[in-house]
């Protein structure tokens, strides 16, 4: 899913130059003046074959990461993916052979992990989630709850594990929460119709979402005319009376008190999106090693 552009939002696309940029930043970091240690046991023409290997079962997110960390220290490395992100890997299956310099690769080796390792962490437990709605109308979605500086990455492993991605920031879509209501609350007829109307009227080439709390907020929010409700911290009974209420007029998300054991029930409520914060925020790095062959 690498492209030119540099995301609910069109697909989410990595450009080379940010992979790049996020690569450098983290070799940077990594290496400092040298790495001493292989500077001072490697010699320079020793060379090396490695695997990239899954330890567990995963979904693939991030290879072009470990790619281009490889080659930022020898563009003369060979490369060659056994694998694509988004793909189901299985426990013992190779992902990336890598063959050269036994500098490059032993000083890249913790950078190009981690990436891997952490996007196909978010992948993986996106992936579980998507497997458990399956069948339902409803799609996983990912929130703002993310690790800083790396929103656009967790979210495109988002969409390598099945998942959709809600707004990338606080520009590609109007959300109105509780605590912008409160500055409406004297408004008429309601302060949810008037949040609607002046960010219609402000921003008329953007979706509209609205949080309720409340079966009367949903009301409010179909009449006023909003492209998504976002029913928050609802129980299954209100989830269903919501849809219900809701009649097609607009969207319907769910969101708090989504786990593993508790996704599956809230989408057999109806609703066409569960947004899930722990897909990015509470996402475990999967298991992945560097194997050194003959």
């Amino acid at each position: 899913m690498l492209g030119g552009g540099c995301g609910m939002v069109a697909p989410m696309e990595l450009c080379f130059d940010e992979i790049q940029q996020a690569v450098r930043a983290a070799l940077a970091e990594d290496i400092g003046t040298g790495d001493v240690t292989t500077l001072a046991t490697v010699p320079d023409s020793a060379t090396l074959c490695v695997e990239m290997v899954a330890r567990e079962p995963l979904v693939l997110a991030g290879l072009a990461f470990a790619e281009t960390a490889f080659r930022e220290l020898a563009p003369a490395l060979l490369l060659n993916p056994h694998k694509t992100d988004g793909q189901q890997c299985i426990r013992g299956e190779k992902l990336l052979r890598v063959q050269g310099s036994a500098r490059a690769i032993l000083t890249a080796e913790r950078v190009a992990l981690n990436f891997v390792q952490r996007l196909s962490g978010v992948a993986t437990l996106t992936s579980q989630f998507a497997a458990l709605v399956s069948g339902t109308r409803a799609q996983i979605l990912d929130t703002r709850k993310t690790t800083p500086g790396w929103r656009r990455f967790e979210k495109y492993a988002v969409q390598c594990g099945g998942g959709r991605n809600h707004r990338v920031g606080l520009f590609d879509l109007v959300l109105i929460k509780d605590n912008h209501l409160a500055a409406l609350r004297e408004a008429q007829p309601s302060a949810i119709a008037a949040a609607v109307q002046r960010a219609r009227a402000a921003y008329p080439a953007l979706q509209i979402e609205v949080e309720a709390d409340t079966l009367e907020q949903v009301r409010q929010a179909a009449a006023a005319g909003a492209d998504i409700i976002l029913l928050d911290n609802m129980t299954l009974a209100q989830l269903s009376e919501a849809v219900r209420l809701v009649g097609g007029q607009a969207k319907t998300e769910a969101s708090g008190g989504v786990n593993l054991q508790t996704v599956r029930a809230i989408a057999e409520t109806g609703v066409d999106f569960i947004s899930v914060g722990a897909i990015t925020h509470s996402a475990r790095a999967v298991d992945i090693a560097l194997d050194f062959t003959n």
